[in-house]
């Protein structure tokens, strides 16, 4: 591990991404080197072979093909004199003056030449000629040379040079590679001696290919030591720019190394260039305001399962405590008095009714919690209601009970689980209500896509600082009064959860002393 000056711990070098950025920068650079300098040779051979080519054939093209034919006609033995001039009496070149003269030396020059290549005595530096007859002979002129035997290609191609066949002139000179005797490469030129495609005979120069090998080779040596140079110099060159363009990133670790529980709520900076690093940044924002939610989230989950425990152990405690000292009395002798007795098992059998009822509510919030949303289908809610009805006239004694139910009220819900919500609803308005003057009125409505159901009482209504808290579980806004009923605030709790999980919702309105209404919606789809 290395550390910065300020002492913070920095990940090694190797396996990092400047490192990983700046090998395969490199990497790239060097295969696109590779890649010009093997097209660079392959160009640079076929333009030198080329170029050598037409230097050998220029120096064909020096003399005319008619000389060429007539060594192939006549052989070396042909008079000096064939193509002698008639310059040699002192008196023709008196005539002819002192311009004349020269030009006769000059003319007595060139023949002097012709007749050494008549005699076959060819000296091409570097080169050897060599003369293929009609008959396919092959006759080498060169004799003078220091070069091997020149190479012999197939007669195919001998024939098709004689023909003309393969000449194209867009091409330049038409050349070969071929090796002469001793093994070595040479660059082969052949000319035809023959008009218009009449064949008389192919004239053949060849020349080494090893001087052009060593040109190529030096110049791509000259290449591969500039190219190492150049990724030498590409290499001191990332490394500071790469380090400067990192530079955002290294202080987002950094940042985020230092990030705990405590300082979830400090964003990170946004940054703008590089884009990617920006988005990076704010993907962290992102991450940072969730995690803080979910340990918010987790902290009042705590706080409330802590309350959610405290309040259900009271409540267990409650009527635990309430039989457990109705059977010491039992055991102390009261048991002997048939009244004590009956008035002991009737006080036990109603607080384990209330215990029974609350651990029924425990375990069917645990079961809502845990099984999250329920099964809905469509159905007449008002149909349900009016199924309800004698039950609910019972439950509400001498009091005033009015139903509104519509027809085609059809909404999504699940038929048992809202009769349970109804029977808690309607309980609690039979609570707060007065038992011969109270009034209950259940009414269904449609509004906003919704089926509406109120549950409205004149009873004594709830302030409104207990209204935010009326669903919460084991809350009571009149402790005595809920007690006296057997309730233990889980009602309006299960109620909420079970309309939750159809997708409903549940909501509360209250005045005190003009009584409340418990509005609860339905989808109708």
């Amino acid at each position: 591990m290395r550390r910065d000056p300020e002492g913070a711990v920095r990940a090694p070098l190797k396996g990092s991404l400047r490192l990983q950025l700046l090998s395969r920068s490199l990497l790239v650079v060097a295969v696109l080197l590779v890649f010009i300098g093997v097209l660079q040779y392959v160009l640079m051979r076929k333009f030198t072979y080329e170029n050598k080519a037409s230097a050998l054939q220029s120096q064909i093209l020096t003399l005319p093909p008619d000389i060429w034919r007539d060594r192939q006609g006549h052989g070396a033995g042909v008079s000096d004199r064939s193509f002698k001039p008639e310059y040699g009496s002192s008196g023709a070149k008196q005539q002819l003056g002192n311009g004349g003269a020269e030009a006769a030396a000059d003319t007595e020059e060139a023949y002097a030449d012709n007749a050494d290549a008549m005699r076959g005595r060819f000296y091409v530096p570097g080169a050897t000629v060599a003369l293929i007859g009609t008959d396919l002979s092959f006759t080498t002129l060169s004799e003078w040379t220091d070069q091997a035997d020149p190479p012999r290609l197939d007669d195919a191609v001998y024939k098709a040079a004689m023909s003309g066949e393969g000449k194209d002139a867009g091409r330049g000179a038409d050349y070969r590679i071929a090796k002469d005797a001793e093994g070595r490469e040479q660059l082969v030129v052949l000319r035809s001696l023959g008009k218009d495609g009449q064949g008389s005979g192919v004239i053949q120069i060849s020349a080494g290919t090893e001087e052009l090998k060593e040109t190529l080779n030096g110049q791509l040596l000259l290449f591969g030591f500039l190219s190492l140079l150049a990724l030498f110099a590409g290499l001191l060159a990332l490394l500071p720019v790469l380090r400067r363009t990192l530079t955002p990133l290294s202080d987002l670790v950094d940042r985020v190394e230092r990030i705990d529980a405590g300082n979830l709520d400090e964003p990170f900076p946004a940054i703008a260039k590089p884009v990617e690093i920006g988005r990076l940044s704010a993907s962290f924002n992102g991450m940072l305001a969730r995690l803080n939610d979910a340990f918010e989230t987790e902290k009042e989950a705590k706080e409330h399962m802590r309350q959610f425990v405290a309040d259900a152990s009271h409540e267990l405690r409650t009527p635990l405590t309430s039989i457990h000292g109705f059977l010491e009395v039992l055991l102390r002798g009261a048991s002997n008095n048939p009244e004590q007795l009956e008035r002991a098992l009737r006080s036990m059998h109603g607080e384990s009714e209330r215990l029974r009822k609350l651990v029924g509510d425990l375990l069917t919030l645990a079961k809502l919690d845990q099984r999250g949303a329920m099964h809905a289908a469509r159905g007449s809610l008002s149909d349900t209601l009016r199924e309800m009805e004698p039950q609910l006239r019972m439950l509400a004694g001498s009091r005033e009970v009015d139903f509104s139910l519509p027809e085609d009220m059809y909404c999504l819900y699940d038929p048992d689980k809202i009769k349970q919500v109804v029977l808690n609803l309607f309980h609690n308005a039979v609570q707060h209500t007065d038992p011969t003057e109270g009034a209950i009125s259940l009414a269904v409505r449609k509004a906003d896509g919704f089926v509406h159901l109120d549950v409205k009482d004149n009873g004594s209504g709830i302030d409104a600082a207990h209204l935010p808290h009326v669903f919460d579980r084991f809350y009571r806004s009149d402790s005595s009064r809920t007690r006296k009923y057997g309730g233990a605030g889980l009602g309006l709790s299960i109620s909420k959860s079970i309309t939750d999980a159809l997708g409903g919702r549940i909501g509360v309105a209250s005045e005190p002393g003009r009584g409340t209404i418990f509005t609860l919606r339905l989808p109708e789809q």
